[in-house]
């Protein structure tokens, strides 16, 4: 019997039915405790007296709850209700496998992508003794941000159990349906599940070999008119050819997916771990040339060196795998995972003798914590430096610590730095408002021996020592290091702070920059190679994953590792080992409408960012920036109700006007353009050697102050006519944020780097102090009466809007926003409010990281 909304079981509400299967029913419920949405399967009390289902079912707790990996679904808590037992676990938004194959085959890239993060929940599973046995696309979800799962472990085997004497000669297969004797599904079982054989993991990378077939070819590997066909194809025929099933796919991914689908275990991939190694070396592969479509003829021709090197690797691991290697075969490299946990890890040093690991990982929604580990053990222990990170190890062993660190955009952070002996001890703080910092070969333990990127107005600035100028830029500097000999510091240099796009940097301790490799359109992680003649970094181009490549001081660029996602490089030891994060990276939004305390997720792709609420707390503006906007910044309107979005034109949304009917958004170009929000025509406002920025409506709806900059000119403020005229400048360069007009138009709130917001009249004049307000306040709205800012502070996390009285500087706290799930989050903005301040809007960036030693690499 189905439960109503409003039943209670144990501490959790139920909200809603979500589905029910052969393993029983699933709903959506809340635990009012913690005010976390989780899902609860129940199965059926007729159903529970039934001692193999319940057997069954009870095995599926065993099993899941004894893992803990970002590709497996996490079990939160078990109970009884009315004597049938249930489980409660995370609750996931997204669609499974089989409803996004619904839709056809996926691109290569993408199928590798999803391939290889289930291959790795299965290696995670199977190394507890654990195999799922009925593996296919229904129980495999995809994740709104980008994640994949495995779900229903309710067949599971533990492999530590003997359950051979349960075994039958009978073929182990039933309709979903049947109570208490589903073993499998039919065309994804293994021959040895059709032929009721005792299984082992390798029957799981059958399963897995037909789902990822199906992926590519949007058909299934083994299907018949009956299910009896079915398994006779399983047991005696092989699936069509990748290609004659309409499929583009490169030759190595085929015999990868015929190597699964081997119907003897023993000529299988032996291990989920090895198949996961061996998809992550295919990530760069590109389909057969024939098959590429004409417009990409160009890109090809450009990539064709580094893809025959490539092929070159591939040729080689794939044959170590499959068992074809020779003696005087390179060996591929090898991967070993650090760290186990849910959340992101920060930054990551080798110890002076290589053999210890630090890093500061952020675990489960907490402050980021710096702990050791080495890669003989798969334990880290904590130092005891909580809300810390690490930036640099001397080679005497001393620590440069970043305390209290805090994103204030996406990819800058600022902490005070301190510095503590490896050995133990308090940390002792130097100075703060530090972005990075590195230790000179021969720097000791002095302060001297440190170059560090701090900020000093709007200008960032890379000294060394501290207080000596070497370079300054508007932008953003990241990843300072020193090169073995301590005659150079690489860096990245990016021309904004509000995104990772960059270049490769040299600089000499006279000052002297020399640019090695420019125009990266994502770039971050940077390390010296191990005998010095390199730059190693990861980064991209055109938006694809970041991949790890070698930069000459001549700079030359080559490919050193291209992965199934985005790596971070953090650092690389005397040997060559290398320390790299393995990232998944999402930017989402989530409106909070008035009287409710959860919030809906309006999410649209991978990297989405709000930016404005309507006065009505109707509607949101919003930008894509990720691989789901193909033609890069597009500019969206979405309803708070969750109906899907308008897409408006390109660029970035940054305000709505007062009826509702026109929206701001600035262009990569510089240009601002005014996009209609139903009928009309656009306008833009261009002017050479002129890029505008952030912007916002006049209450007028006529005028528009904006941000931008001119030649010979920091960024400043300036108002604007929608009709054309002169911009005229009304605030002081170094404003670094969307300005809020006030509701007669008479002030603009505008924060100044290092300053914190200013009231700035409009129409001229000295600007007013803003009482109670930090360096790091920002304001979002104004209040209907002109008396006070609604406002909240960067890096805070959870992030607090409050309302600041203007005359007073009193702050009241309005509304206290973290996403329901906090594992990852690292920054929380930009939030918008209604004037009302009943509704509200904010952007979150969640990074899920796991650290690894690599080895091998040349």
């Amino acid at each position: 019997m189905a439960l109503a909304a409003g039943t209670r079981l144990g501490p959790y509400e139920i909200l809603g039915s979500i589905g029910a299967g052969g393993m029983g029913e699933v709903y959506k419920a809340r635990d009012p405790r913690i005010g976390r949405e989780v899902a609860i399967k129940i199965l059926p009390a007729a159903l529970a007296a039934d001692a193999d289902r319940l057997r069954r079912f009870e095995q599926e707790v065993q099993a899941v709850g004894a893992l803990n990996h970002p590709n497996i679904l996490t079990i939160y808590d078990v109970g009884t209700h009315d004597g049938a037992p249930y489980i409660v676990s995370e609750l996931l938004e997204g669609e499974t496998l089989r409803e996004r194959l619904s839709g056809g085959p996926l691109p290569q890239r993408r199928a590798i992508e999803y391939a290889a993060a289930i291959a790795r929940g299965l290696a995670a599973a199977h190394e507890k003794g654990i195999v799922h046995r009925d593996l296919k696309p229904e129980n495999l979800f995809l994740t709104k941000d980008g994640r994949v799962k495995i779900l229903d472990f309710g067949l599971a085997k533990l492999t530590h159990v003997d359950l051979a004497a349960t075994a039958t000669n009978a073929p182990t297969m039933a309709q979903p349906t049947e109570p208490g004797v589903v073993l499998g599904t039919v065309g994804y079982m293994s021959p040895e599940q059709v032929r009721g054989k005792p299984t082992d993991p390798r029957a799981d990378l059958f399963s897995f070999g037909a789902i990822l077939y199906e992926m590519l070819a949007g058909r299934r590997a083994f299907r018949g008119e009956t299910a009896a066909e079915t398994m006779t194809a399983i047991l005696k025929e092989d699936p069509p050819d990748l290609i004659v099933a309409g499929a583009a796919v490169a030759p190595a991914l085929d015999r990868l997916i015929r190597h699964c689908l081997e119907k003897a275990p023993e000529q299988r991939f032996q291990a989920a771990g090895d198949l996961a190694f061996a998809l992550e070396a295919l990530s760069g592969v590109s389909v057969p040339s024939g098959a590429a479509p004409a417009g990409k003829a160009a890109a090809q021709r450009r990539l064709w060196p580094a893809a025959v090197a490539l092929a070159g690797l591939l040729a080689v691991a794939l044959a170590y795998w499959l068992g074809r290697g020779t003696a005087k075969a390179p060996a591929a490299p090898v991967y070993h995972r650090l760290t186990f946990r849910n959340g992101r890890v920060e930054t990551a040093r080798f110890s002076p003798d290589g053999k210890t690991i630090l890093y500061g990982g952020a675990w489960g929604g907490q402050p980021v914590e710096i702990f050791m580990t080495r890669p003989e053990s798969p334990e880290s222990t904590p130092l005891g430096l909580p809300d810390a990170d690490i930036l640099s190890v001397s080679s005497s062993g001393e620590l440069a610590l970043s305390l209290h660190r805090r994103f204030l955009e996406a990819f800058e952070t600022r902490g005070t730095l301190a510095r503590r002996p490896f050995a133990g001890g308090a940390p002792r703080q130097i100075l703060e408002n530090v972005i990075e910092a590195d230790w000179s070969p021969s720097g000791g333990t002095q302060e001297t021996g440190l170059a560090i990127v701090r900020r000093a107005g709007a200008e960032c600035r890379l000294e060394f020592p501290a207080g000596k100028v070497l370079y300054q830029t508007s932008g953003l500097l990241t990843n300072i290091r020193f090169s073995p000999q301590g005659d150079h510091i690489a860096f990245l240099d990016h021309p904004q702070a509000t995104d990772d796009k960059g270049s490769v940097d040299l600089l000499d301790l006279a000052g002297s920059r020399r640019v090695l490799s420019a125009n990266w359109s994502t770039i971050g992680g940077l390390a010296w190679s191990s005998d010095g003649h390199e730059i190693w970094v990861t980064g991209s181009r055109e938006q694809a994953t970041r991949a790890l490549y070698g930069v000459g001081l001549n700079g030359r660029e080559r490919l050193i590792l291209r992965d199934a996602g985005d790596l971070t490089l953090q650092d690389i030891a005397r040997d060559g080992r290398i320390l790299a994060a393995h990232e998944n990276v999402h930017r989402g939004i989530v409106a909070l409408p008035a009287g409710q305390d959860q919030g809906r997720d309006l999410s649209w792709f991978d990297r989405s960012a709000s930016n404005e609420i309507s006065s009505d707390g109707h509607m949101v503006l919003f930008t894509e920036t990720g691989e789901g906007a193909a033609r890069g910044y597009q500019t969206f309107l979405r309803s708070v109700d969750g109906s899907p979005p308008v897409q408006l034109g390109s660029g970035i949304g940054t305000s709505i006007s007062p009826d509702g009917k026109w929206v701001l958004a600035s262009q990569e170009s510089g240009d601002l353009m005014i996009l209609p929000t139903g009928p009309g025509e656009p306008k833009r406002f261009s002017a050479a050697g002129f890029r505008y920025g952030w912007s916002a409506w006049f209450p007028d709806g006529r005028r528009i102050a904006a941000l931008g900059s001119e030649p010979s000119h920091g960024i400043r403020c300036y108002v604007l006519d929608r009709d054309g005229g002169q911009p005229r400048s009304i605030t002081p360069e170094g404003v670094v944020w969307k300005p809020e007009v006030s509701p007669d138009g008479k002030w603009l709130a505008a924060p100044i780097a290092q300053r914190g917001p200013l009231l700035f009249p409009v129409e001229g004049g000295e600007p007013r102090p803003i009482s109670g307000a930090g360096e790091d306040t920002i304001p979002i709205q104004w209040t209907p009466d002109g008396r006070a800012l609604f406002i909240y502070t960067l890096g805070e996390l959870p992030a607090r809007i409050e309302r600041l009285d203007l005359a007073t500087g009193r702050r009241e706290l309005v509304r206290q926003i973290t996403p329901p799930d906090p594992a990852g989050i690292h920054l929380i903005g930009p939030v918008a409010i209604t004037p009302d301040g009943k509704s509200c809007v904010y952007t979150y960036r969640r990074i899920l990281s796991d650290l690894f030693l690599i080895e091998g690499l040349r």
